[in-house]
């Protein structure tokens, strides 16, 4: 048996019906709609659903900007939309990708508009991508919407790349030194201890500090393990309320340094995203309300949706990011200048532009001080610990002499 759905249309009334049946075969489907008097549209197995939470292989940014790189050059060449997406189910190398690709063009095929066909596969197209490929339906400039998609995507991916790759850098860091602290406290100096405890001799106060370290590790690190996991949760849990993403993320905006890094990049992802909506046609209601599903920060989010309220209530974008205290100065300027002179999704863009480069030295900054900083932290850690595991040896030479 296999589940088959089916669109006919009423020979007398013309009106559109649709239907599922579990059948042994599509020719059993058919036999039903002439029996029933109906006019055969399309009749298919129904595919396979796509669970992603659940699946193999993720659909990476890459793969969605080649598929819509790809995508927009058929259509611009006049392929048909159904004839587009079959080919690309072919020729995707990512599984999950081919097989939503085969239900969207199924879902295309039943009737449905690419954007609605999309959208039931949120964990591949976003609320972005939705809803600007629906403007681009309307508008009857897909071809131009998908260029401009795959462009602001592979921009937005290079953005996060740099963000993450200057927080890599500390974190490789703080992890080589926590290792090497545990090997030190766990094997090294037990067996300093054991020799000194041969020796009836007072041991120096920076001695017994890292001694009873060690001792406390070897006896309670189970112990540790759990509170470092019961913190990691409580931290997720409570990140995971309004108040507590807002009081972490505004913190995170004003720590010196990354904040700045953070702030500059949050900056260009908001103006991007509104630029590239706007000047894609979608109403600026909704573009301000996908931006701030997509800001990524809570402090953000508010102060776009605050901007959108502003907005709905005739006043402008800029005073409420202005009283958020995020945005700089200029920024607010020149989306005041945008919104008075109908050239916002220009300004947007040039705002944008000019801080991906702003983030570029923000990065190269973080990391010419972190290399330094980090040198000396392992320095003071590991020389300190085995300095002061050498003092008594060193008293021990000078008493002998």
């Amino acid at each position: 048996m296999g589940l088959f759905e089916y669109t006919a249309k009423h020979a007398t009334t013309g009106q559109i019906l649709k239907g599922s049946m579990d059948v042994p075969s599509r020719d059993e489907v058919i036999a039903f709609i002439r029996k029933n008097r109906m006019i055969l549209v399309s009749v298919r197995e129904a595919p396979t659903q796509v669970r992603l939470p659940a699946m193999r292989k993720k659909v990476s940014t890459r793969d969605v900007v080649i598929f819509t790189r790809q995508f927009a050059t058929m259509i611009n060449a006049g392929l048909p939309l159904v004839q587009s997406l079959n080919i690309l189910s072919q020729q995707t190398e990512n599984k999950t990708l081919k097989e939503i690709t085969r239900a969207v063009v199924y879902d295309v095929e039943a009737g449905n508009t690419l954007a609605d066909a999309l959208r039931k596969h949120p964990k591949a197209f976003s609320d972005l991508y939705v809803n600007m490929v629906a403007a681009g339906e309307a508008g009857g400039i897909l071809d131009t919407i998908l260029n401009r998609l795959a462009t602001f995507l592979e921009k937005n991916d290079a953005l996060v790349r740099k963000v993450k790759g200057a927080m890599v850098y500390p974190a490789v860091i703080m992890s080589v030194a926590v290792i090497a602290v545990a090997v030190l406290l766990l094997a090294v100096i037990p067996t300093f201890a054991s020799m000194f405890a041969s020796v009836n001799m007072e041991l120096p106060l920076p001695t017994r500090i890292v001694m009873g370290a060690s001792d406390f590790l070897l006896r309670f690190w189970w112990a540790l393990i759990g509170v470092a996991a019961l913190l990691a949760f409580a931290g997720r849990a409570y990140y995971r309320t309004p108040d507590g993403r807002k009081a972490i993320d505004g913190a995170m905006l004003r720590a010196p340094v990354m904040g700045d890094l953070l702030r500059k990049s949050a900056v260009s992802r908001f103006t991007r995203t509104l630029g590239t909506l706007v000047s894609s046609g979608v109403s600026i209601l909704d573009g301000l309300e996908i931006t701030a599903k997509t800001a990524g920060n809570r402090v953000i989010h508010d102060a776009v949706m605050h901007s959108r309220q502003s907005i709905a209530g005739g006043e402008t974008i800029a005073g409420p990011l202005q009283a958020s205290g995020v945005f700089p100065p200029m920024v607010i300027s020149m989306i005041s200048v945008g919104e008075q002179t109908g050239g916002l999704d220009s300004m947007l863009a040039k705002i944008a532009d000019f801080y991906d480069s702003e983030v570029d030295v923000a990065v190269s900054a973080l990391l010419s001080l972190m290399e330094p900083l980090m040198i000396v932290f392992l320095g003071l850690i590991v020389g300190g610990m085995v300095v002061a595991m050498y003092l008594p040896i060193f008293d021990m030479v000078n008493t002998v002499q």
